[in-house]
């Protein structure tokens, strides 16, 4: 048995030896025989390049008006990471992803923007810019790249304010250099922050140079949107006048001072110049329509209609946020005045914008609103600053840059559902003159007129259409512009609002 038992034992252990050494043998033929595969390496991930990429997307995708109308913001484009950043990294830069996500841009969506210094905007909604006080207009000859400018007015309190000139004078030069559709850019809006103007004039229907210059220098300047606030007696009428120039809230106070100091005076009519304003803050407009009226507290003044998924959100949970009502109080509560007028007479330009467009169409459905000018610029939509946090406030602001972005984010109907007014605002009554081709809207550059006075053109056909009586007008130059100009650019236009209508902060929708 012991015999057997040891046979056994050996028997076992070769046998295991050779299946071992056979399993061996058959493995090393076989790695002989084919190539053992390769573990595929895992791809690395897609990094993003430019971290405001990712914010410009995520705040259009979020709050954009035409939100739904804009394949590449469609939200599931952020379904897969790494095709997301790809997407975001095939552009060079912000302002390119910007653009490129705007629904048709220069024709549906004019007005919405994108800066790189966040602080220069927030100075510009409390009227703080980098001015010396020249409001200005570049026009051009048809079929010629020359430039000149006209005076429209001059804010009080600024640096030209002080210096020689006023509104009605031409400048064709500055620094010594003639004006161009090139180089305007540089010499009136850039770097250059003192600058001097050759002063120019009307002879023999062109524009030449006087010899005058005058020196102007820009400084960080508060301009006062109350430009002009006083009251003509005419034929038994007191009318006010105010030209009002910007929807700034920081001056809500000072525009119920002036509103009291006209109802005070006992006005019986108002003409409200908006011709040069291109807009503003909407808690402004509504709280000036408020004053003009008073009668309307608490009806609708505005409705908001906003993006697809933002519009379904309040009218299911806060439909009253939809409305903008007529108030009785200043945003500090501080109770307004209100003149309780049937009617107001309103002059515009093209240059009369969003905020201005919005106390037109507000106030329509409830008094008789006299338009008088042209149309104006047709922008019915106001946009809200988004900042890069994770609920686009300032608050835990991304430190790591200072861009902005500035989207249209809804549109206003008035009372009667009244909106997307493209072609601006139509006037009741169309300012004109005369050119070498017949008669041109707009304001004459060679007749202006003194701003407040009655017989400036825009003024004199509101007192006009109050007393019944003609007034006389300026009288004309010896020398007349006959030939028809074309419009370039506004001073307002580079500053950094522009001509925006815009609300206050945002909430998202959870």
């Amino acid at each position: 048995m012991k015999n057997i038992h040891y046979k056994v034992y050996y028997f076992i252990i070769f046998l295991s030896f050779s299946l071992l050494f056979v399993n061996c043998s058959k493995n090393d033929d076989d790695n002989n025989n084919q190539e053992i595969p390769e573990t595929p390496e895992t791809p690395e991930p897609i990094t993003l390049n430019n971290q405001v990429h990712d914010f410009v997307w995520s705040g259009l995708n979020e709050i954009y008006l035409w939100q739904q109308d804009v394949p590449n913001l469609a939200s599931s484009k952020k379904n897969n990471q790494d095709d997301y950043f790809t997407f975001l990294n095939s552009y060079n830069a912000p302002e390119d992803l910007f653009d490129d996500m705007l629904y048709q841009p220069g024709i549906v969506d004019k007005f919405s923007f994108l800066v790189n210094d966040y602080i220069a905007l927030e100075n510009s909604f409390q009227g703080i810019s980098l001015s010396n006080g020249l409001d200005f207009r570049l026009v051009r000859f048809s079929g010629s790249d020359n430039i000149f400018g006209y005076v429209r007015y001059v804010a009080n309190n600024s640096d030209a304010s002080s210096k020689n000139i006023k509104r009605g004078d031409l400048f064709l030069e500055v620094n010594n250099q003639q004006l161009t559709i090139n180089n305007y850019r540089n010499l009136l809006f850039g770097d250059n922050n003192t600058y001097t103007l050759n002063l120019a004039e009307i002879s023999n229907n062109s524009v030449t140079l006087t010899g005058e210059t005058v020196e102007l220098t820009k400084s960080e300047f508060t301009e006062n949107p109350i430009l002009i606030n006083k009251v003509l007696e005419i034929n038994g009428s007191k009318i006010g006048y105010l030209m009002y120039n910007s929807f700034i809230a920081n001056f809500d106070n000072q525009l119920n001072d002036a509103i009291t100091s006209l109802k005070n005076q006992g006005i019986t009519d108002l003409v409200l110049d908006l011709r040069y304003n291109p807009g503003g803050r909407v808690s402004s407009a509504i709280i000036l329509s408020s004053m003009i009226t008073g009668q309307f507290h608490q009806q609708v003044f505005s409705k908001e209609i906003w993006n697809n998924k933002y519009q379904a959100y309040f009218e299911a949970n806060t439909p009253e946020s939809l409305v903008n009502r007529f108030t009785n109080t200043l945003l500090d509560n501080t109770p307004i005045t209100s003149l309780n007028l049937n009617k107001v007479y309103i002059l515009t330009t093209e240059a009369s914008a969003s905020a201005s467009e919005l106390v037109i169409n507000g106030l329509s459905p409830y008094i008789d609103v006299v338009q008088i000018g042209t149309a104006t610029t047709g922008k019915y939509t106001a946009s809200v600053t988004l900042y890069d946090s994770e609920d686009f406030s300032k608050d835990n602001v991304n430190p790591n840059h200072t861009y902005a972005l500035q989207p249209l984010v809804l549109k206003s109907a008035n009372a009667d559902g009244i909106t997307d007014y493209n072609n601006g605002l139509q006037p009741d009554y169309t300012i004109t003159y005369t050119t070498s081709n017949g008669e041109a809207q707009g304001e004459d550059i060679a007749n202006l007129g003194v701003l407040g006075n009655e017989n400036e053109p825009f003024l004199a056909k509101a007192i006009e259409l109050i007393t019944g009586t003609t007034t006389k007008l300026t009288k004309k130059s010896k020398d007349q512009l006959l030939m028809p100009i074309k419009h370039v650019k506004n001073s307002k236009d580079f500053a950094p609002l522009g001509n925006e209508m815009y609300i206050d902060g945002l909430n998202l929708i959870k």
